[in-house]
């Protein structure tokens, strides 16, 4: 499960937003205790693919690491992803199933002709290597 508020949540949709028709994605900074991943920071990263970018993404690393170094300097961690699928729903590709790392949460979001339709969180079963849908849970600010 991800606990994330509504500002964060605006941000990622805002983000989406703006990037439509192009694939979106950033990094979810937080932390974990049990099996509950709790959003504290969000920050947006650029999307290196530009051959694709209407149904494809990658991360720009410099825009992972500089976040994994303010989690650290923060005393957090990095607990997930979001990206957005442009004009499809917000469940996993096999694409998105094979560049996935177990633990983390993945925030799908569908944007529809540039207005955000639905949001939805997975993170990777690293026994069956398949995606399993986790519960949102919203906060107030």
């Amino acid at each position: 499960m991800i606990s994330i508020n509504s500002k964060q949540m605006e941000a990622i949709f805002n983000h989406g937003k703006e990037g439509y028709p192009h694939e979106v994605c950033g990094i979810i900074l937080g932390a974990c205790s049990g099996h509950t991943k709790k959003a504290v920071e969000i920050r947006k990263a650029g999307n290196l693919n530009t051959d694709r970018a209407h149904d494809r993404y990658e991360m720009d690393p410099k825009d992972l690491l500089a976040a994994e170094r303010e989690a650290k300097e923060m005393g957090i961690e990095v607990v997930g992803f979001y990206h957005t699928h442009p004009d499809h729903p917000a469940a996993p590709s096999e694409f998105d199933r094979q560049r996935a790392w177990p633990m983390y949460s993945y925030l799908i979001i569908s944007v529809r002709e540039g207005e955000d339709v639905s949001v939805r969180s997975w993170q990777l079963n690293d026994e069956t290597e398949k995606f399993e849908e986790e519960k949102i849970l919203g906060e107030s600010e």
